[in-house]
């Protein structure tokens, strides 16, 4: 046993060492939950060219990209980098994709000349479309005409269509497992909800505990996951975020409606380092690192499982209207991280 241990370990040092010379070209690979959200060139003046921006996200291991409408440039730098994709259909796009024709073009054109070397993951069709405006009763026809082309295209295993939400659409949601879609949101959100446990689709949702925290009077401690203490006892359930309240809220809705059968990728949330009194480095530097660090495990009603979470946003963008939506980047234009975080994934 000896010798034969000797005689392989003289074996296996060249082959480590060749190993660990090799390391730095090795691609993005595997399972990846961790994403960041890029908003592309127009929302922000001098930002890196979109080989750049790829080159970013492998240097800094984020294995997800989140865009919000698709155009060549980006989807020709994707090439071959096995990033995973959230691909959008702009709100303005869904009246046009309501239409069979234009679906097909579109997945033409966005999604099959690129899907052999480019990782979509998802089609986000339309984002936290208000239920009351018209764009509303486009997204479930554009939702099946664009599954309908994936479909005949072989890649409904590979690439799921959706709709991103809100947590807005909630009427009810403290408790959690009280919570309950307003009846404003009950005729637009409950067919698409049939059409993704039909199609075994996640539900993609925009959770960001800070709108609750500025504008619904939750504490700062509650939003950053900083809280010592339950802040909400739920039937057992014991609620220290407000991250995992509403998501268990959005669970507990989808429930209630025959949806409980459904995940939920977190398709957006983040915090703003400037523009009001809780617009703060510091505190948007917290919620990123304990978000970062708690979705690897999971929430109260759905524990031991890791969340899906994309990052708002990559760079700050300063093209923005309101102020504190400039403000929501992890990295500068110039590409320097604003905040110390590890995003625990494989480094380049």
């Amino acid at each position: 046993m000896a010798s034969h241990y000797v005689i392989n370990h003289k074996v296996l040092v060249p082959a480590i060492l060749l190993l660990l010379q090799l390391m730095p070209n090795l691609e993005i690979t595997g399972a990846q939950t961790l994403g960041a959200c890029y908003g592309g060139s127009g929302n922000a003046d001098t930002l890196p060219p979109e080989p750049d921006v790829v080159a970013l996200y492998r240097t800094y291991g984020i294995g997800n990209m989140r865009i919000y409408s698709p155009y060549p440039e980006i989807l020709q730098a994707l090439r071959d980098s096995n990033i995973q994709l959230i691909v959008g259909v702009p709100n303005d796009s869904l009246q046009e994709l309501a239409n069979t024709s234009s679906a097909s073009n579109w997945v033409q054109v966005n999604i099959k000349s690129y899907s052999s070397n480019v990782n979509f993951k998802y089609i986000a069709v339309g984002n936290e479309v208000n239920p009351n405006d018209p764009a509303a009763h486009f997204v479930l026809p554009a939702l099946q005409n664009i599954y309908k082309e994936i479909f005949s295209a072989g890649l409904q295993n590979q690439i799921k269509v959706s709709t991103s939400v809100d947590t807005n659409i909630l009427g009810v949601f403290d408790p959690p497992s009280a919570a309950a879609f307003s009846e404003s949101a009950k005729g637009f959100i409950e067919p698409i909800i049939r059409f993704l446990v039909s199609n075994g689709s996640p539900l993609l949702v925009n959770i960001y505990p800070y709108f609750r925290v500025k504008f619904n009077g939750q504490s700062v401690p509650y939003g950053l996951f900083t809280d010592t203490k339950a802040v909400v006892q739920d039937n057992g359930l014991e609620y220290r975020n407000l991250f995992d309240a509403l998501m268990d809220a959005m669970y507990s809705a989808m429930e209630k409606i025959n949806g409980g059968s459904l995940e939920i990728v977190v398709s957006e949330s983040g915090w703003p380092s400037a523009g009001g009194e809780v617009e703060t480095v510091e505190n948007a530097g917290t919620y990123y690192r304990n978000l970062i660090e708690h979705v690897k495990g999971g929430t109260p009603k759905r524990p031991l499982k890791a969340i899906e979470t994309y990052l708002f946003s990559i760079f700050d963008e300063n093209k923005k209207r309101e102020e504190i939506e400039k403000h929501f980047g992890l990295f500068y234009p110039n590409k320097h991280l604003k905040y110390n975080l590890s995003f625990n994934q494989l480094r380049r």
